[in-house]
């Protein structure tokens, strides 16, 4: 099974609608990946919990079964770690499951 996994960092608008959910979306909906993950990680986490359009893609993509998670200890510092687990995002801490994502054969992608 050929899994993709995004690490989604930045709090740039534009990366994140001509990138990141255009690749996630296309990529699940043509079968390009068996399975996609998005990982919110860092200055992302404002961004998915603030912008009304951005929080209307993502959920685009978890109703498209693009699992949503994000990193509890990010989400926590920046004080959004309720309104991402409001959307339904997977709000955990990502240490060990980024580091097992990279220990296998997935693909992880840095945007």
């Amino acid at each position: 099974m050929e899994k993709l996994h995004i690490l989604w960092t930045t709090d740039n608008r534009d990366t994140f609608f001509t990138m990141l959910s255009t690749y996630a979306l296309n990529a699940k909906r043509n079968g390009w990946w068996d399975e996609v993950n998005v990982i919110i990680w860092g200055a992302s986490a404002l961004l998915a919990a603030n912008d009304t359009r951005v929080q209307t893609e993502v959920l685009e993509m978890m109703r498209s079964g693009i699992h949503v998670e994000a990193c509890r200890h990010c989400a926590d510092e920046l004080g959004v770690t309720s309104r991402l687990e409001k959307m339904g995002v997977d709000v955990k801490f990502m240490g060990v499951p980024l580091t097992n994502y990279l220990k296998s054969n997935s693909k992880v992608l840095t945007v």
